[in-house]
């Protein structure tokens, strides 16, 4: 037997997403609203409610959704793993508006609900980064007195910091400086 009623449109998801970013783009989290967001995106206010219970829920699909696309997948080489990784978070930074970073950095900070979602969301992500930074430990690429969480934050908390404060460009060239300065130079081969 046949499903009921019109087949799910594949492409909601992602003419939402767009359509929220826009608006946070243009007025920020406070001014974001959902009558809008659905009509920017052509669908039914209902159609955003039933995949997305409040605009806080909407932030953090949004999020989740600037997350993945920083694909993370550990190898048996830290180095090129963090360096990796680094150069893709800058790459999908630079490529974002940072109006749009900013706005959702300041509605985690200001909505305790998206807040904990986010904090959630990264927190899978961090601990998976501490254990290439341990590995790179057991390596000896990393001293032993240092912090695998505090190195992460050492390695992804200047992107922000360029980004947000100083504007300067977040380039591959400076992502590999980057876990060059925290990691130490490669050694020779």
């Amino acid at each position: 037997m046949a499903g009921r009623g019109r087949p799910r449109d594949t492409g909601v998801e992602g003419r939402v997403l767009a359509a929220a970013a826009a608006e946070i783009r243009q007025g920020g989290y406070d001014a974001l609203s959902i009558d809008r967001v659905a009509e920017r995106a052509g669908v039914a206010k209902t159609t955003l409610y039933r995949r997305w219970a409040s605009k806080a829920e909407l932030v953090v699909a949004l999020i989740t959704n600037l997350r993945e696309e920083v694909p993370f997948e550990p190898t048996n080489d830290p180095r090129g793993d963090l360096t990796e990784l680094v150069t893709a978070i800058a790459a999908n930074l630079a490529a974002t508006p940072t109006s749009l970073i900013a706005d959702l950095a300041a509605a985690a900070a200001r909505e305790p609900r998206v807040g904990e979602s986010v904090r959630a969301l990264w927190a899978e992500r961090h601990r998976a980064v501490t254990a290439v930074v341990a590995k790179a430990q057991e390596a000896g690429l990393v001293l032993d007195h240092v912090s695998p969480v505090v190195l992460v934050d050492q390695l992804v908390g200047p992107l922000y910091y360029r980004l947000l404060v100083t504007g300067e460009p977040l380039t591959p060239d400076y992502a590999t400086t980057l876990v060059r300065s925290v990691l130490g130079p490669e050694e020779p081969q």
